[in-house]
């Protein structure tokens, strides 16, 4: 049965926090403001004890389930766990540093969602300054992370998307297994991007427009950028990484980007 009219279908969506209790009240209080127009449930994870969050008023107007870890889990665990047995058609992730104070993401990121074959929607993404980022990259090699920090090449292809904000058909999410666990922290949104892509999806770019803050830890700690590299090896040494790159080879330039017709 379709929806009624201005009715948007149910969404759940994941976010987990590891001391960003700030930031996760400010994201909640961009989703309230979207009352109906915006998604249904909520699941919070705390990596580690924070402080309560502030409710507004009347009440979060989406169910807010709250899951506390005994230890921190790595971004795929916690996603999983997150949103397994979701009943919801829609599974949304999203990180704590993404504001939704521009626009109403949601509406255009289903729309995109439906269109057949689609696996995996998602939004631009752009700073405080209003800049585009550059959350759509070519799949990390050798070679290309050399052209890109190196002799500064700028990137062609969008062959996967950074995992700050992803709109999910329950049916892909379900039908590819969630993101990967072996993947503690880095390359598990460019894993998750190739087997959506293996399994006969696409990625669209929905015509929406968050901000975010891209914090790019492993730029600046020490043990985030030897996290990087390890899920960089485990990446290279994957049977997903050598099963895509024919089919990658195969397809034109920014052949995974769909935008609005």
């Amino acid at each position: 049965m379709p929806n009624p009219p201005h009715q948007h279908p149910a969404i759940v969506l994941s976010v987990v926090s590891h001391g960003h209790r700030d930031m996760v009240q400010r994201l909640l209080e961009d989703l309230a403001r979207l009352g109906e127009d915006g998604v249904s449930r909520v699941v919070l994870t705390l990596n580690q004890p924070e402080a309560p969050l502030q409710a507004p008023p009347g009440g979060w107007p989406f169910v807010l389930e709250i899951r506390h870890n005994p230890a921190p889990l790595g971004f795929s665990a916690n996603h999983n766990a997150a949103l397994a047995g979701a009943s919801e058609p829609f599974v949304c992730i999203v990180n704590p540093d993404v504001m939704l104070s521009r626009d109403n993401p949601f509406p255009a990121l289903i729309e995109a969602a439906r269109r057949p074959g689609v696996g995996l929607a998602y939004p631009t993404q752009v700073d405080g300054t209003g800049a585009v980022q550059d959350s759509e990259r070519e799949v990390p090699t050798p070679w290309s992370l050399l052209l890109r920090y190196a002799v500064r090449r700028r990137e062609t292809r969008a062959e996967w998307v950074n995992g700050a904000m992803w709109m999910l058909p329950a049916e892909a999410w379900r039908g590819i297994g969630g993101l990967n666990p072996a993947y503690f922290m880095y390359c598990e949104d460019v894993d998750l991007c190739l087997r959506l892509r293996l399994a006969g999806f696409t990625l669209a770019r929905a015509d929406a427009t968050v901000e975010h803050a891209g914090q790019r830890a492993s730029h600046r700690r020490m043990r985030h950028a030897l996290w990087h590299i390890r899920s960089l090896l485990q990446l290279w040494t994957s049977a997903v990484f050598w099963r895509s790159r024919p089919l990658l080879r195969r397809l034109p330039a920014a052949a995974l980007t769909m935008t609005k017709q």
